[in-house]
């Protein structure tokens, strides 16, 4: 039979307990002296920049607000997004038949893709502008016949192209160059392999390009084709020079007579700015689009839907 003893744990035991466990260590963050110099630094200067130049009585702001919402200058930012829609659009159109023809298997076809985008990459867009602009001293007229017989329709080349038709010839042929590599790169991204275990399966053509190359293309282009947009839409102030009535030629018009070229200056590019954040804004809920499946995790929230969950936890507290 046990006794107490036997069940008791010796009196040694009790009075000389074991070491106590240490005591877990506080995890500090890693000081970053430099980073927060560095970003004061920058917040400062900020801030001297955007001081100076509202408090700069030389912008005259109350002129840049008087011609802010003029119908002149809508009228030229309304043909300025007009000209970057229109010549991007066909860009794209003629730009995607360009990368066809330099992936395709027919060397007569890849070596005339490489020389249209070779010519137009490698000459300034205000040269191009200009030579289609004086065409006429090279086809002064332009007619529609027998080939080496009688023509039965004639038109003076003066009278059929004129400043918005060739601004709108002479950008639609450079964003058809920038085009096409941006469509062929994209194409080129997608993994071989896909493409292979889709013709593996039995897949159609029309279906593969649909469901497998389209969808994983887009997220190469899209990127660059927001450039691209950007791009186009400040690129069209260059046909000023020929007198088309875009954003810039329409506040030229104004200084020119007013001689208040800085708040004139000023107007262009307010605007510039605002119709290219709204395009940067688009770009980036298109590029989310083509994103999704991409990661494991998924994609972030986006700054809407963080402020939607802000709004919520503070409305439920």
């Amino acid at each position: 039979m046990a006794t107490p003893q036997d069940v008791l744990p010796a009196p040694s035991d009790l009075d000389h307990p074991g070491p106590a466990p240490a005591p877990e260590a506080r995890i500090v963050a890693r000081r970053k002296p430099a980073q927060w110099a560095a970003a004061a630094i920058a917040v400062l200067l900020a801030a001297m920049a955007v001081n100076s130049v509202i408090r700069n009585r030389a912008f005259q702001w109350d002129v840049v607000a008087d011609w802010f919402t003029a119908r002149s200058v809508l009228d030229g930012l309304a043909l300025t997004l007009w000209l970057t829609a229109v010549t991007l659009a066909l860009g794209f159109v003629f730009g995607t038949v360009l990368a066809t023809m330099r992936l395709s298997a027919n060397p007569v076809l890849r070596t005339l893709s490489w020389g249209y985008v070779w010519v137009f990459r490698s000459t300034p867009p205000l040269v191009q502008l200009l030579f289609f602009f004086n065409i006429g001293a090279l086809y002064p007229t332009l007619g529609l016949g027998i080939p080496f017989g009688p023509e039965f329709v004639t038109v003076r080349t003066v009278d059929l192209i004129g400043p918005t038709l060739t601004a709108v010839i002479g950008l639609t042929l450079l964003e058809t160059a920038y085009a096409a590599e941006v469509i062929r790169g994209g194409i080129l991204s997608v993994d071989r392999g896909q493409l292979e275990a889709a013709a593996a399966l039995g897949l159609g053509r029309w279906r593969v390009l649909r469901r497998i190359v389209v969808p994983q293309a887009m997220r190469a282009i899209v990127p660059t084709a927001g450039n691209m947009l950007i791009g186009a839409l400040k690129g069209t102030s260059i046909v000023s020079v020929l007198a088309v009535s875009d954003l810039l030629y329409s506040v030229q018009l104004v200084y020119l007579q007013s001689y208040r070229v800085i708040p004139m200056l000023m107007v262009a590019t307010l605007w510039y700015l605002v119709v290219t954040t709204v395009l940067s804004v688009g770009q980036y809920y298109v590029e989310r689009h083509f994103a999704k499946g991409a990661t494991r995790d998924g994609l972030p929230p986006t700054p809407l839907q963080r402020a939607r969950a802000a709004y919520r936890r503070a409305v439920r507290a």
